[in-house]
């Protein structure tokens, strides 16, 4: 059963958590009733033992054009002093921080236009595939402000920081084949739906305790020494090896066949 907002969907297809931005008027341009919907879906996925991964894509030909910053400001009212400082935090940025540090494993399905806050959400998924005339866009700077959504910290850390600086600084449209070239993405396809169905399917058998510890070191040591690296990979190893997947995963090695991993 699917519940949202009529503009983001959020549904259960199994152990998949499929989350659609279902817009495809606007290029899935997000308001801030589909916002709020990701971060109450994110949040609660975080949580929920029985998920095992989590799908974002977009409705019809364009995965997200980023913010609806037409809708949003068709008043003449006008916020007080503070309010991107005050609201930003628990919206766009609590998206991002929410797909980097779930532990769950996060597909991103991108056709059409990714741009601005729809490219960082695509950036901060572990694994985007993207159709490979994709384009993917960062026009902070072309609408005359300072980017947000994760996307100077993002960018250098996927593709380097003389790439960070043609799409950040000179507005450069990257297709989906060139993302992939740069390592800005996981796969350019012909077929990015068939790719990314195949992807879940192998993720969503995986061993979710120890791929959530693994994505958890991962973001953890982009900030650490190589031994408080190894330190934090310990006790993610000691928790790991106490989940029935770690048993399972040695007794199908001892076996000789493939693991049947339950996810816990």
């Amino acid at each position: 059963m699917a519940v949202g907002d009529a503009v983001t969907t959020v549904a259960r297809d199994g152990a998949v958590l499929r989350l659609t931005l279902d817009r495809p008027g606007r290029r899935n341009s997000l308001t801030p009733d589909m916002v709020e919907t990701l971060v109450t879906a994110l949040t609660a996925a975080a949580s929920d033992d029985t998920l095992r991964a989590i799908h974002l894509r977009g409705a019809g030909e364009h995965f997200c054009a980023g913010v609806d910053w037409v809708s949003g400001n068709t008043g003449d009212a006008k916020p007080r002093t503070g309010s991107v400082l005050r609201r930003v935090p628990h919206t766009a940025h609590r998206v991002i921080e929410l797909l980097h540090t779930v532990q769950l494993p996060v597909v991103a399905t991108v056709r059409g236009w990714a741009a601005g806050l729809g490219c960082n959400l695509a950036l901060a998924a572990d694994f985007t595939v993207a159709a490979t005339d994709a384009t993917f866009w960062e026009p902070f700077l072309d609408r005359g402000f300072s980017p947000d959504s994760g996307s100077t910290w993002l960018l250098p850390r996927l593709t380097g920081l003389a790439r960070a600086r043609r799409m950040l600084l000179l507005g450069e449209k990257v297709d989906g084949a060139t993302a992939a070239e740069w390592g800005l993405i996981h796969e350019a396809a012909d077929d990015p739906d068939a790719a990314a169905e195949t992807l879940l399917a192998r993720l969503a058998a995986a061993p979710t305790v120890a791929f959530g510890l693994a994505k958890q070191a991962l973001v953890q040591n982009l900030h650490a020494t190589l031994p408080q690296a190894m330190t934090n990979e310990l006790f993610a190893l000691e928790l790991a090896c106490r989940t029935r997947d770690f048993k399972e995963g040695l007794a199908a090695f001892r076996d000789r066949r493939a693991p049947e991993f339950e996810g816990r």
